[in-house]
């Protein structure tokens, strides 16, 4: 089969590999769509450390060709959506409710038994976030997998698996927006445009877009935000300006930088929440002045996957979207095939896209 592999930081290709069957626990599943996120190209780039080779790929839909012994949650035929972080139901995370957080296997490039089904001439191939999806097949843990309404179109299914659940959620459950606040996003990509979502679903009375790009501002307003800053001005003092000196009572950050995080701190007001959604590279720092945390009484809050339960979630947000109160179809730009990645990489990083989707 085909599939997206890196051999080495900044060294991808669409190659030919080999992939074994599923094993007790785990799931074939045939891939229809997978999404171009930026934490793939993180890989890439080696923002995201990981083994090499490696297997691109972490949001998708697709459906069950085959399941091994002991799955009981999927069948053959099903259609799933794929999480790139499992539910084991059984770790100190998973019981205590916070799934987004599951500790039952080791992020090490592998499936929980600590060996990857693809190979090529009899070298094993790492996967990546425990999926590897960026290829025409996957074999992933049925702890990854949730099956949905045969109805859906497998592009919108496959957004659900990332950047919608990580950008609503980010809004509706890492920080729970109560109706009529106020609300700053800084990055409007993929996420930071789902951000923009769940703001207003949660009934946020200002959205304020801030990103670099006029055409990014332009998106955000179709998305929901009510105003959105002068990419040539200082943001800070735009966000101040439009919500009288006091600052947002949310302010999210998309990007994983840290100068635009500190942005993000600053624009905050008082006793308001700093949301750090984007990732950034593992040597970068940001800083906070000593006193300001207990002098302005401001929570800075890191958000894992929108703190997503994915069973309750992904049929959620899929709901949301069949009731037109969630836009999924727009957020598809551009659809490619597995073949032209490269272009989808380029146009990503170009900001052409509020989400590229490759179709299988």
């Amino acid at each position: 089969m085909k599939a997206v592999v890196v051999q080495k930081q900044n060294e991808y290709s669409v190659t030919e590999v080999d992939l074994a069957p599923p094993k007790m626990g785990e799931v074939l599943v045939k891939m229809k769509a997978t999404g171009v996120c930026h934490s793939d190209l993180s890989v890439i780039n080696g923002t995201i450390p990981s083994p090499f080779p490696v297997v691109l790929g972490h949001e998708g839909a697709g459906i069950v060709e085959q399941v091994g012994e002991g799955v009981t949650n999927v069948k053959p035929g099903d259609h799933v959506v794929i999480s790139f972080i499992p539910n084991c139901g059984d770790c100190f995370y998973c019981l205590h409710h916070e799934p987004y957080l599951c500790s039952g296997a080791k992020q090490d490039g592998n499936l929980f038994d600590g060996t990857s089904r693809v190979s090529k001439n009899g070298q094993s191939i790492f996967v990546m976030s425990f999926v590897g999806i960026m290829a025409e097949y996957a074999v992933v843990p049925a702890a990854c997998v949730v099956s949905i309404d045969k109805s859906y179109d497998f592009k919108v299914a496959a957004l659900v698996g990332c950047g919608v659940t990580t950008g609503v959620g980010a809004a509706i459950r890492t920080a729970n927006v109560q109706p009529g606040t106020t609300v700053a996003v800084f990055g409007c990509g993929g996420v930071g445009l789902n951000v923009i979502q769940g703001a207003r679903i949660a009934g946020a009375a200002q959205i304020i877009a801030c990103d670099l790009s006029v055409e990014k501002m332009q998106m955000a307003k179709e998305f929901g935000a009510t105003h959105v800053i002068d990419p040539g001005v200082d943001m800070v003092k735009q966000v101040n300006a439009l919500t009288n000196g006091i600052g947002v009572d949310y302010a999210f950050d998309v990007v994983g930088n840290s100068k635009v995080i500190e942005q993000c701190i600053k624009a905050t007001r008082k006793n308001g929440m700093a949301v750090l959604v984007g990732v950034g590279r593992m040597d970068d720092r940001f800083s906070v002045n000593a006193a300001i945390l207990p002098f302005t009484a401001k929570t800075i809050k890191g958000c894992m996957y929108g703190s997503a339960n994915f069973r309750v979630d992904f049929p959620l947000y899929l709901s949301l979207y069949k009731a037109g109160k969630l836009e999924i179809d727009r957020l598809i730009t551009r659809t490619y095939t597995l073949d032209e990645v490269g272009q989808a990489f380029t146009d990503m990083e170009q900001g052409k896209n509020a989400r590229g989707v490759i179709v299988h």
